[in-house]
């Protein structure tokens, strides 16, 4: 059966190259959808701007050439993944679309007259397709509700990057075994390399392994996975105690969570790490203490790099007077609060924390300025990560350079998008596709640090 897929303009927005994943099935732009995509292009909010115009290139690209006559039957999508790809990508010209009592078309003319317009593009389609699978992609939830109503059989959220069904499936960064974990395995092979205690053990003991993540059970023991071959896993025997007394720039970790986060950080084979929790969990501090340790006392980076999202308005006061750092200050206050926690007990607190920024060369950057740069010799920190798409997120660590690390933070119980959900965040999506990477660290860190106050409002309220 031919499948045809109609493209909202937030399928687009979200996904800019979201063509490609329908690369074997024939793709529908509504002429509408590129009469959004080109007034969006000129917004002033640079990240739905950035990703209009990406989205626009792209169907230029595929189109190249082609005569009008060519793009309403339909140009070929390439793929290299789909060698012999039938895609086709054309362009519907919804403006002529006529009144028919056969089809129950939406009024065009009212406020949403994109939306119903997008909609009866559809609804033409499957009209003019019968023996078709006629399908409308959009993130819009009213949307979908309106063209169901309307008679329109398929209609679909973009699901390409939902890489799992449920948030709570969400990879930690350990496994734990409530019986031991030693209980019920047969074959072990224990070796000694060096001060390290390694066992190889079968890989068909777990229900999921893959490198850089913990076993715990609760007999205290916790194993740190080094590699995976064909049959085996390799795991690194850690001292628990060890663990958790521990300490970078004067912070000890509270709960075994938070000395794993630390051990995975202070990993030299280790490039980016990703942590996700509750608020008051402590990702922000963990990593700025370990930053301030690796920077300061052991040389590893030269210089510091905070980063976040910023809404639109952070761009307006871009021509008001002051460095980079005073005018994320607002956005950014998080960080002063911890570097205020970290140096507390200083008898010049004030002095301490200028000395500090100076000395670890911290600069605070927008996400917004951070794309076409290269960042050699740094340690960054990308806070509040859960916002981002899988392409927003994908374009600033392809610029961490070379002898850099990354710590991605994020809640997926604060995303503020109303594009974006826990199971299509950019955090989720990558922390399920780098978990397999040999040099990426994942960890959850789980319970509130801050006050109990603040532990009920995040479990109960």
């Amino acid at each position: 059966m031919e499948k045809i897929y109609v493209l909202d303009t937030n399928v687009l927005l979200h996904d800019p190259m979201a063509i490609h994943s329908f690369a074997e099935h024939r793709v529908v732009i509504p002429m509408t959808v590129l009469e959004e995509l080109d007034i969006i292009k000129d917004r002033k909010d640079k990240d739905v701007s950035r990703e209009a115009r990406i989205a626009i290139n792209n169907i230029d690209k595929i189109i190249g050439n082609a005569t009008p006559k060519e793009i309403q039957r339909g140009i070929k999508i390439h793929n290299e993944l789909i060698q012999q790809a039938k895609g086709t990508l054309s362009v519907f010209q919804d403006q002529k679309i006529q009144g028919d009592e056969n089809i129950p078309y939406l009024n065009s003319t009212q406020q949403h007259a994109n939306d119903n317009r997008i909609i009866n593009v559809a609804l033409n389609l499957q009209n003019a397709n019968t023996d078709a699978f006629v399908c409308l992609v959009t993130k819009d939830i009213n949307m979908r509700l309106k063209a169901k109503g309307s008679g329109l059989e398929q209609v679909e959220d973009y699901r390409n990057d939902k890489v799992i069904d449920d948030v709570d499936l969400l990879s930690t960064g350990y496994e734990f075994f409530k019986d031991g974990f030693w209980n019920g395995i047969k074959n072990v092979r224990t070796e000694r390399q060096g001060s390290k205690t390694i066992h190889v053990v079968s890989k068909n003991i777990f229900e999921q392994v893959y490198p850089k993540m913990f076993i715990l059970d609760d007999t205290d023991f916790v194993g740190f996975v080094l590699k995976i071959d064909n049959q085996d896993v390799h795991i690194l025997d850690l001292n628990r105690h060890t663990l958790l007394n521990k300490k970078y720039w004067g912070v000890q970790p509270r709960n075994i969570e938070q000395a794993m986060s630390l051990f995975i950080l202070d990993n030299n084979d280790i490039d980016m790490t990703v942590m996700t929790g509750p608020a008051g969990s402590g990702k922000t501090l963990l990593a700025l203490a370990y930053g301030l340790h690796a920077i300061i006392e052991e040389k590893r980076f030269s210089k510091l790099i905070v980063a976040r999202n910023t809404p639109p308005i952070a761009e307006d006061i871009g021509f008001l007077p002051g460095t980079e750092e005073e005018k994320m200050a607002p956005w950014l206050a998080a960080f002063d609060d911890n570097l205020e926690t970290l140096h507390n007990g200083d008898e010049h607190s004030v002095s301490s924390i200028s000395y500090v920024k100076e000395k670890a060369n911290i600069q605070f950057k927008s996400l917004n300025f951070m794309r076409g740069r290269s960042f050699n010799n740094a340690y960054i920190i990308i806070d509040e990560s859960q916002g981002l798409t899988q392409f927003q997120l994908k374009s600033i660590i392809t610029r961490v350079g070379t002898n850099s690390k990354i710590v991605v933070l994020g809640n997926l119980a604060q995303i503020d998008n109303k594009y974006i959900t826990p199971l299509t965040s950019g955090l989720t999506y990558l922390v399920e596709k780098s978990k397999p990477y040999q040099h990426a660290g994942i960890m959850h860190v789980n319970g509130i640090e801050r006050s109990r106050l603040a532990e009920f409002a995040e479990e109960n309220l």
